[in-house]
């Protein structure tokens, strides 16, 4: 039997709670970490951004391979599968 469930949308959650704060953003092809710098209807922007080759453990304190990208990183929402804040340098 299908239960129904009611779906609330909360104000400021999600990505645009995590303005100005680092975050790891996984998408179908890559992962990327950075500072969100903003969210809108089709995309985010990630400033001082790498593009992670190599997570390691997730309880380390860095990634294994994260590149530095030269400019901010434009992310399409429709590639993100995932996204939070790992802690990571």
């Amino acid at each position: 039997m299908k239960k129904r469930a009611d779906v609330v949308e909360v104000p400021d959650e999600g990505l645009v709670s995590l303005l100005n704060e680092t975050i790891t953003v996984f998408c179908m092809n890559y992962i990327y970490t950075g500072k969100l710098e903003g969210v809108n209807e089709t995309c985010i922007k990630l400033v001082d951004a790498s593009i992670v080759y190599e997570t390691g453990a997730f309880t380390d304190k860095a990634f294994k391979d994260a590149q530095k990208l030269p400019n901010a990183v434009y992310v399409q929402l429709s590639s993100i599968e995932m996204f939070t804040q790992l802690n990571k340098a």
